[in-house]
């Protein structure tokens, strides 16, 4: 079955678009794209997608870019976010993090890693199809997504429900060390408040301190955190308080007001109810009436589009037998005559939308490493490029084979 796709020819051809693949990631880093303000690199993913020849390119509402190439019945999608964080502070930084650095191994620069070296992969793939005419009863959709850093799923919520898009399964590009990733933690972004009294700060008794009562809480959070459920595959549940906010009459007076954000990674079983239950049930919120809720995400895209979500972002994972898992693990083999290493991310990806709401299956696969994400001196390898390019051309028809067997 697998003597119609040429493997070392496909090989070849990626290790001949090293070069261009460098090149392009390049161009896309030195472009900053923080969430929201994506249009410039996707304009130059738009251009790079029709010069190696996809079959039509478009940029939705949203703001997305979808390239389509094929046009048969099963429609498989490739998905990369193409927005990034910020730099950070520069003194950590011991290159210009959007000059796209580059030696002989890497290249360096805010997205390198965090993602768009798989965008890169992903577009030369096509190439790749085009030039070895490996098209075949599937479409393929590669997509490059915006605000996934600011809100992750959020595109895909988009591609699904507005666009009614809804492929057989999704390969995320996410950087996984050219690893097979079939699963991650959800997330939630929770809000305590708890309100106070102010009065002088010299008779602090008269009043009801705000930052006092969640010293409390925050006691009991943290405890809390020791205690969550935990699952086999995707590990611990865990919390953290990322933010303090406060309001108080003057720096001579007490605080009358006071509030907190909890980053909340959801393992398997657990639910964004069961999760602010949790908190509302903890001794010191009950007594100081502590306010507990969900944030809520509507900024605009740069289109000018707001597509409101609550920030609840679903756990996800597929089997070891899944005929994703299968069809990738076939992949590597074929192509590098080793078995890869199956695993699952530490963070959170757009699959927490297309499996993890919508149960379409997400498999990962792609260049660059978790821990170089946000970090300064972002990297990728050049090595992962051609590996993941490979990967992508011949995913698609080893899919086909799969659903025969």
């Amino acid at each position: 079955m697998t003597m119609n796709i040429p493997f070392d020819k496909v090989l070849e051809k990626a290790q001949d678009y090293k070069a261009d693949m460098t090149r392009f990631l390049r161009d896309m880093i030195a472009i900053p794209s923080e969430s929201c303000d994506e249009e410039k690199v996707v304009l130059r993913i738009k251009e790079e997608m029709e010069k190696v020849g996809f079959d039509k390119v478009e940029i939705d509402p949203m703001g997305n870019v979808l390239g389509w190439i094929g046009h048969g019945p099963h429609l498989i999608a490739m998905d990369a976010h193409i927005d990034t964080v910020g730099v950070g502070n520069m003194d950590n930084w011991n290159f210009d993090p959007y000059e796209g650095m580059e030696d002989d191994e890497v290249i360096g620069g805010r997205g390198a890693s965090d993602q768009e070296g798989g965008m890169a992969s992903m577009v030369y793939a096509g190439k790749i199809i085009k030039d070895l005419g490996l098209e075949d009863e599937y479409t393929l959709l590669v997509t490059g997504t915006v605000q996934e850093e600011d809100c992750d799923g959020l595109c895909w919520q988009y591609i699904i429900q507005e666009s009614n898009i809804r492929p057989e399964f999704v390969v995320s590009t996410e950087p996984t060390d050219c690893q097979i990733y079939r699963g991650q933690r959800g997330r939630m972004e929770i809000r305590v408040d708890v309100d106070g009294i102010s009065c002088h700060g010299s008779a602090p008794e008269r009043g009801e301190n705000a930052i006092f009562k969640m010293g409390h809480m925050l006691q009991d959070i943290e405890k809390l955190s020791g205690n969550l459920a935990d699952d086999p595959f995707l590990g611990k549940g865990t919390l953290t308080v990322s933010e303090v906010f406060f309001t108080s009459p003057s720096r001579c007076a007490v605080a009358d007001s006071c509030a907190i954000s909890i980053d909340r990674r959801l393992t398997w079983g657990e639910t964004w109810e069961g999760a602010l239950d949790e908190i509302r049930a903890l001794e010191s919120v009950k007594k100081f009436g502590g306010k507990v809720s969900m944030y809520n995400y509507d900024r605009p895209a740069y289109t000018g589009l707001v597509y409101p979500t609550e920030c609840y972002f679903p756990a996800w994972k597929i089997d070891e037998d899944h005929v994703a898992t299968k069809t990738l693990e076939a992949s590597y083999e074929l192509l590098f005559d080793q078995k890869p290493t199956v695993d699952k991310w530490t963070f959170s990806t757009n699959g927490v939308s297309i499996m993890g709401r919508y149960g379409i299956p997400v498999i990962g696969f792609g260049p660059g490493k978790e821990p170089e994400a946000h970090a300064p001196n972002e990297k990728t390898w050049k090595d992962h490029l051609v590996t993941c390019a490979a990967m992508y051309a011949v995913i698609p028809q080893m899919y086909l084979q799969q659903l025969k067997k």
